[in-house]
């Protein structure tokens, strides 16, 4: 009689495993849609805004922003390469979102540089400034060490397996 019982606590155990394993593939296949949908609106967005180039000439605020939007478009879809990867592997890979980072911390510091650059900026702003922008380069740093010793690991498996 336990034997029986046993047995369909397992099976019970799987169907619950098998859908909520069901339930994560729509939220991740919902989550990749919004990312795309975002991705879009945000790149025909920049796309309207560089028309604006043709009547009014390009601007280094209008480049600025319009770098910073195909940034955006750019970790948008890394963020969705991730989610996919998690669709067909049902595993987390953690290099994706070390890129994501990376692109992260560059997308900022394009964006300070640019602030910094304007001759109204007052002393004390550009000095917190360039402190993020110290703390930034040595983020990118360790995510890049981060990657190099992910790629590594992955080079020369342990002798366990």
């Amino acid at each position: 009689m336990a034997h029986g019982q046993a047995a369909q606590e397992d099976s019970a155990v799987g169907r619950l495993t098998h859908y909520l394993g069901r339930v994560e593939d729509l939220v991740l296949t919902l989550t990749a849609i919004v990312l795309v949908v975002m991705a879009l609106v945000t790149l025909i967005n920049t796309l309207v805004s560089l028309s604006s180039v043709v009547t009014q000439g390009m601007s280094r605020l209008l480049a600025v922003e319009t770098l910073d939007s195909v940034l955006l478009v750019i970790i948008t879809m890394e963020v969705f390469y991730t989610v996919t990867l998690s669709l067909k592997s049902h595993t987390l890979v953690a290099e994706p979102f070390l890129i994501v980072g990376a692109i992260a911390a560059v997308r900022r510091v394009l964006v300070i540089t640019a602030a910094t650059g304007t001759p109204q900026a007052n002393p004390e702003f550009v000095m917190r400034e360039l402190v993020e922008l110290g703390l930034l380069a040595l983020v990118v740093f360790f995510i890049a060490a981060s990657v190099y010793l992910l790629r590594k690991g992955q080079q020369y498996p342990s002798e366990k397996e």
